[in-house]
């Protein structure tokens, strides 16, 4: 799916990390909330509350999720999911734009 209809956009960006990483959430009719972003290169650690799933639309980044002792190459067109009420792990390697669908 490359565009969302019916949605609803909120104005405030989501700002982390001095500004290395920015995204918009996504309000959808049935309560599914998404956000569209977009990842400088460097090293980040997130937090989750509820699961996600982040789609890589471009760039490439390195990914260490909770229980694995090991980094996962993701670049543009890929996927990976965190699981709820945890923390993962980023190495940015290009600018990145990503979709991230969060699953209660």
């Amino acid at each position: 799916m490359s565009e969302f209809k019916g949605v609803t956009v909120v104005k405030k960006a989501n700002v982390y990390f001095d500004g290395k990483v920015t995204s918009r959430t996504i309000l959808f009719p049935d309560g599914t909330k998404k956000s569209l972003g977009v990842m400088l290169p460097g090293d980040y650690e997130f937090g989750t509350a509820d699961k996600e799933i982040m789609e890589i639309l471009s760039g490439e980044l390195d990914v260490k999720l909770p229980g694995s002792g090991a980094w996962k190459h993701v670049r543009g067109g890929e996927s990976f999911e965190a699981p709820p009420k945890s923390k993962f792990a980023l190495k940015v390697q290009t600018l990145t734009d990503y979709c991230c669908s969060y699953i209660e």
